[in-house]
C-alpha cells in the first residue's frame, strides 16, 4: 500500500502528461494503471498537431522522437468527403513539403503511442509506476483523502488528490463526477484493422466519409505503417437509439457497396475482429472537480464532438491537472472550492473550440447544409483553413473573438 500526495489513475495520454508535468516541476506521483504495456486502445489512432503541440510541451525533443519511430506514419491533411460526394482535401499546412517540413500530424496505433508515453514515465524517478493495478472500489476518508481498494479488498493506495484519467468507462466518473451517459452527447464507434486498402493518399491525409445515408454518422479511413489501416464508424448514441442503426451491419455494407469504397476495399483484408467503444463527448460543459480529485481526458468527458478525437484533449487536460495539483499542494487546499480552478483553466483552453466542433456535428443533421460548407469551403480559403486548424494548435480562440474573422467566412477570403 502507498500513501501519496498525488495519484493518477490510468497511464494513457491523460494521465501521463499529468505525471511527466509534475515530475518536471519536482513532484512526486503514484501511476495506476489495469493493465500491462504495451496494452491496445480502441481509437482512430491519429495525432492531430495539438497532441505533438503538447508533447513539445512536455520536453522539446518529443516530437522528433516520435517522428523517428518505426510504428507511425506522418501525415499531412485531411480528405473530407462531404455528402454530396464532394472530396475537400485540407492540409495541415498550406504547401507543405514532405521531404522537409515537420510533419503537422502522425498516425500511430494507440498500443505504440501510449507506450511510447509510458516508456517518458518508466524514465522518471519521481514517477511510481504501477501496472497491473485494477482499482475496483475507491471511497473517501473522513479527513479527505481518497482510499482506492483492488477487488478483494486490499488497499492499493491511499492518496490526498486524485486525478482520475482512467478513460471513458469510468467509474469514478459516474459514480463520485456525475457524468452520466447522455445519448445527445455520446458517440457510439466501431473500429477495425484492414491490410491493402487501395488508394490511399500518398501524404497519408486521414479520411472522413459523410456518407448520406449514414447521417448523422460518418466513416473513416486512417492510413497506418505496413501498409495498414483503421477503419471505422461513429455515431451519436442518440441517433443509433432512434434510428436503430447496427452499426457493425452499416460498416460492412458501407465498405462493400459505397461508390467511393467498394473498389478499394475488394481486395482488403480485415485483420482481427470489430471492436467497439463509447465516446462521451465534450458538447456539454460539466464538473470536472470535486473534494480532493480531478478528471481528466475521456473520464471528463471531453472529446471533440465533431471529429471524436480526444488524446489531445486529455493531455490539454493533464497538463493542468499537473499545474492545479501542484497549486493545491502548495496552498494546503484540496477542496471542492479550490479545485474549481482546474475546470476553468480547462473549458479557458478547450471551450470555444468544443463549441465550434458541436456546431459542425450538428451540420450532419442537414445534408443540404453540409454539402453548402463543403463546396463553400473549396473556395474559401478561411472557412477551409478553419476547419483544418480544428485539429491543429493554431488555437482558433483569438480568431473566434475577432468580427472581421466572421466577414471573412462570409466573403469568402
Amino acid at each position: 500500500m502507498s500513501d501519496v500526495d498525488i495519484c493518477i489513475l490510468g497511464a494513457g495520454p491523460g494521465g501521463t502528461t499529468a505525471a511527466l508535468h509534475l515530475a518536471r516541476a519536482g513532484h512526486r506521483s503514484l501511476l495506476l494503471d489495469r493493465a500491462t504495456f504495451p496494452r491496445d486502445k480502441v481509437c482512430g489512432d491519429a495525432l492531430s498537431g495539438k497532441v505533438l503541440s503538447e508533447l513539445r510541451r512536455i520536453d522539446e525533443a518529443l516530437p522528433a522522437q516520435l517522428a523517428a519511430e518505426p510504428a507511425q506514419l506522418p501525415s499531412w491533411g485531411i480528405d473530407f468527403y462531404a455528402p454530396n460526394g464532394r472530396r475537400l482535401a485540407v492540409p495541415f499546412k498550406p504547401r507543405y513539403n514532405p521531404a522537409t517540413d515537420r510533419p503537422a500530424g502522425h498516425i500511430s496505433k494507440r498500443i505504440d503511442f501510449d507506450n511510447f508515453l509510458v516508456e517518458q514515465v518508466r524514465r522518471q524517478p519521481l514517477i511510481e509506476l504501477r501496472e497491473n493495478a485494477d482499482v475496483a472500489r475507491h471511497e473517501q476518508l473522513p479527513d479527505g483523502r481518497w482510499r482506492l481498494l483492488s477487488a478483494d479488498g486490499s488497499v492499493l493506495a491511499t492518496t490526498r488528490l486524485l486525478l482520475v484519467a482512467n478513460g471513458a468507462q469510468s467509474a469514478f466518473a459516474r459514480q463520485i463526477g456525475g457524468h452520466q451517459l447522455e445519448p445527445a452527447h455520446h458517440c457510439a464507434g466501431l473500429r477495425a484493422y484492414y491490410q491493402g486498402v487501395q488508394g490511399l493518399h500518398p501524404d497519408n491525409f486521414i479520411e472522413l466519409h459523410f456518407i448520406k445515408e449514414f447521417l448523422p454518422g460518418y466513416l473513416w479511413v486512417f492510413p497506418l505503417p505496413n501498409g495498414q489501416a483503421n477503419v471505422g464508424v461513429g455515431m451519436l448514441s442518440e441517433a443509433v437509439s432512434k434510428k436503430k442503426v447496427k452499426l457493425r451491419e452499416r460498416l460492412d455494407e458501407i465498405l462493400a457497396t459505397h461508390p467511393a469504397l467498394k473498389d478499394r476495399f475488394a481486395t482488403a483484408e480485415r485483420l482481427g475482429p470489430v471492436r467497439g467503444f463509447g465516446l462521451p463527448l465534450g458538447s456539454k460543459r460539466r464538473p470536472l472537480s470535486g473534494s480532493g480529485y480531478l478528471l481528466l481526458g475521456d473520464a471528463g468527458s471531453l472529446i471533440d464532438p465533431f471529429s471524436g478525437e480526444g488524446i489531445s484533449h486529455a493531455m490539454v487536460s493533464g497538463r493542468h491537472a499537473a499545474d492545479w495539483a501542484a497549486r493545491a499542494l502548495a496552498a494546503d487546499d484540496v477542496s471542492a472550492g479550490f479545485l474549481k480552478g482546474y475546470d476553468e483553466a480547462v473549458y479557458h483552453r478547450l471551450w470555444q473550440e468544443l463549441r465550434l466542433s458541436r456546431a459542425m456535428q450538428r451540420l450532419l443533421q442537414y445534408p443540404w447544409l453540409f454539402n453548402f460548407v463543403a463546396n463553400r469551403a473549396a473556395s474559401n480559403p478561411t472557412l477551409a483553413e478553419t476547419i483544418s486548424n480544428m485539429f491543429l494548435d493554431l488555437d482558433l480562440r483569438e480568431r473566434l473573438r475577432q468580427p472581421g474573422f466572421y466577414l471573412k467566412l462570409l466573403l469568402g477570403r
